[in-house]
């Protein structure tokens, strides 16, 4: 999947979408069914994926855009730079019960996990009626407690769907390229949307920038140039 690298960004800056937009469109659009009004929460809100998510979701006039992050500053980064409604900080706070507070008890019609099984029961209390929660990673593993209560599949009517991009076949990859340069690129050019890099390093560097995205303290791409 190619795309010509527009002469308005970097070349870091371009490195910084492929992966990112591409990944946040498929879960907005192709999975997640987003249509403008409804509300959506994003995890991991400083994470690469959910900044341009958070941006799109903004942009689509979503009903209501959250986050969660694990730090009071990327909870502001969220919300004073990116536009997010609400963030709640995992560390301190029932991410959960908060949403449900926010949106005075119906809860979201879109979640974008990343996480997996240590927010699964969280996702289902969170998530609204008919809500559509869109699982595309397990930082939080894979095996759920015992007494996970699943009930809110039927009571709320709740679809579970995950996915990957990578193992898609070339006519998925065609069409999810398409809708990002009709719909994205020409904002990304324009300066409307924002590629955040956090860090470029020499790919030389490739373990320390590996060292640096553990510590989880990043908002944004860490870009390794090829010198």
């Amino acid at each position: 999947m190619l795309m010509h690298k527009p002469p308005e960004l970097s070349w870091e800056e371009a490195a910084g979408i492929p992966e990112t937009w591409i990944t946040a469109t498929q879960a907005l659009h192709l999975i997640g069914g987003f249509t403008p009004g409804k509300t959506i929460l994003w995890h991991a809100g400083a994470s690469a994926v959910s900044i341009a998510g958070i941006q799109l979701s903004k942009a689509e006039h979503a009903g209501a855009v959250y986050v969660t992050a694990g730090s009071d500053e990327k909870i502001r980064f969220c919300v004073e730079e990116l536009g997010a409604d609400a963030g709640f900080n995992y560390n301190t706070q029932d991410w959960s019960t908060e949403i449900l507070s926010a949106t005075k008890g119906k809860g979201v019609d879109i979640i974008i996990d990343f996480v997996g099984a240590s927010y699964f029961q969280g996702n289902l209390l969170a998530a609204a009626p008919d809500a559509h929660i869109v699982h595309l990673g397990a930082l939080g593993g894979t095996l759920l407690p015992a007494a996970t209560d699943i009930s809110a599949f039927v009571r709320k009517r709740i679809r579970f769907e995950g996915s990957s991009l990578r193992s898609r076949d070339l006519g998925y990859q065609s069409e999810l390229r398409t809708h990002f340069l009709t719909n994205t690129m020409p904002k990304l050019r324009e300066g409307g949307f924002k590629i955040f890099v956090e860090r470029v390093m020499d790919w030389g560097e490739v373990v320390k920038a590996h060292k640096l995205m553990e510590r989880n303290v990043t908002k944004g791409k860490i870009v390794c140039r090829v010198s």
